[in-house]
């Protein structure tokens, strides 16, 4: 990836890398939808000890877990490394974040 060289996705053409990322975009998705209320159950005592900090580490959780997956599927996705998968988790909120700003939910 362009803003972090240990996030990685190799592939021989523009349309295979556009393809994995898509793969990529559904396995992240099918993570958090399964696993990350769970996480969410089990860490929150430390999210309230931490006033909410510790979403950064499951987040960051999800993002290796995503990788993990990926590599099993021999999908050409990699986060190399904890404090990456951190800054890479970060990214994702502040996006996420932004987005739910400019597209709010009806509820």
């Amino acid at each position: 990836m362009w803003l972090l060289d240990k996030i990685t996705l190799t592939g021989d053409s523009t349309a295979k890398k556009a393809g994995t990322l898509i793969v990529v975009a559904l396995i992240f998705g099918l993570v958090n939808w399964l696993v990350k209320p769970i996480m969410k159950v089990l860490t929150f005592p430390l999210f309230i000890l931490t006033l909410g900090l510790i979403t950064l580490v499951v987040n960051a959780l999800m993002l290796l877990l995503t990788s993990w997956v990926c590599g099993k599927l021999n999908l050409s996705f990699h986060v190399q490394g904890f404090w990456t998968a951190v800054v890479g988790g970060l990214i994702i909120s502040i996006v996420s974040w932004a987005l739910h700003v400019v597209l709010p939910d009806e509820d």
